[in-house]
């Protein structure tokens, strides 16, 4: 009698589950409550407000490649992630029009308050994006990762005043604890008056603000030397901008050491961090 009391108690038990839970049997996406807030179409940018897009949850053996052929670096630049950080299991964004998200920029092509310098380097926290300016006009721009909530990176006007081709935290280590974190492609732009150091430099993109307060670019070559993926890198914008900014064609040889230097390019840091919905 026992017995069948039990079973008739775990059945009734199940069945209220599957009616008031129903996202317990229902398909598979992220865990609201989960803090890596691995749903990537809750973060808010403002210039996506038109750009139509739909949320694509990422099952086991779903990679960019496999899902995007080609356009797989367009999804990556849209969500601001790079490859090592997407997951089974993550919902990223992917925009209905492929072919029209390859020019996706939520910068202006001109930016007035740019106009009077040579190089100009517009930092959008609130679109989590980075831009190169020559002149007033655009020249190439890319996703960022900038300081995480209670780290944000500090908004104003300030200047690259230092570069390292090889710099490292002095704080953090890679995951496994083996090394300092690489900042390959460093360049400093402001020093708060705590003493800290901010830098504009590679390192991973989660798609969301991640830092402790400097400015992140990809650069899949350093997480190939570190983790030993991508195999082929491909997402290389830490490079660019270094070069662009403070490379050799403009400045003396590069030690790839610390270099103070001066009249480097202006760097404006705009905006608060995007919202989470939730």
């Amino acid at each position: 009698m026992f017995r069948k009391i039990l079973f008739f108690v775990v059945v009734a038990v199940a069945f209220s589950i599957v009616v008031y839970k129903p996202c317990a049997t229902s398909e598979p996406s992220a865990n609201p409550s989960d803090p890596a807030r691995e749903d990537l179409t809750r973060v808010e940018y403002p210039s996506l407000a038109n750009v139509p897009w739909k949320g694509h949850f990422v099952k086991p053996n779903e990679t960019l490649e496999s899902l995007f052929g080609a356009d797989w670096p367009v999804v990556a630049r849209f969500n601001r992630i790079d490859r090592r950080h997407v997951y089974p299991g993550m919902t990223i964004k992917v925009p209905k029009d492929l072919a029209a998200a390859r020019n996706y920029c939520p910068l202006p092509a001109e930016y007035q308050e740019s106009k009077r310098y040579g190089k100009y380097i517009l930092i959008d926290l609130t679109e989590q994006w980075m831009g190169a300016y020559e002149n007033g006009k655009l020249k190439f721009s890319a996703p960022a990762a900038t300081g995480a909530n209670g780290h944000e990176t500090p908004v104003g006007l300030y200047r690259i005043d230092a570069r390292d081709r090889q710099h490292t935290s002095s704080l953090y280590q890679t995951e496994d604890g083996s090394a300092q974190y690489p900042m390959d492609n460093a360049m400093r732009f402001h020093i708060g008056a705590d003493n800290v150091s901010y830098w504009i430099h590679a390192r991973d993109l989660p798609g969301k603000p991640a830092s402790h307060g400097c400015v992140g670019l990809f650069d899949e070559g350093m997480q190939n030397r570190v983790y030993g993926i991508p195999e082929k890198p491909v997402l290389i914008d830490s490079q660019k901008f270094y070069a662009w900014a403070v490379g050799e064609n403009d400045y003396e040889d590069d030690s790839g050491h610390l270099e103070e230097l001066e009249d480097g390019p202006a760097v404006e840091v705009r905006g608060a961090n995007p919202v989470y919905r939730k």
